[in-house]
């Protein structure tokens, strides 16, 4: 977002970053964050559970999915995909 003030032109940076607000309401963000200097911030704070990272979702299905994934009829059905040697 770029913004003019006075003649100068500023450029804005807008992030959002994944936060857990405690019960106490201290606020933990997800990830690191490197700013050059303090920054304002606003909090939303949401009505449901934080969602299951995509990653782990993927490890927890690999197991179900691999018995549909591992059959001749799939190796079949997708081998016109595979590189000729």
């Amino acid at each position: 977002m770029i913004a003019r003030e006075r003649g100068h032109t500023l450029t804005l940076m807008i992030r959002t970053v994944e936060a857990i607000v405690d019960e106490q309401g201290r606020v933990r963000l997800t990830e690191q964050v490197q700013l050059p200097r303090a920054q304002r911030a606003l909090v939303t704070i949401l009505d449901e559970e934080p969602a299951t990272r995509a990653d782990e979702v993927t490890l927890l299905s690999e197991a179900a999915l691999a018995e549909d994934w591992n059959r001749p009829e799939e190796d079949a059905a997708w081998a016109h995909l595979r590189k000729a040697p």
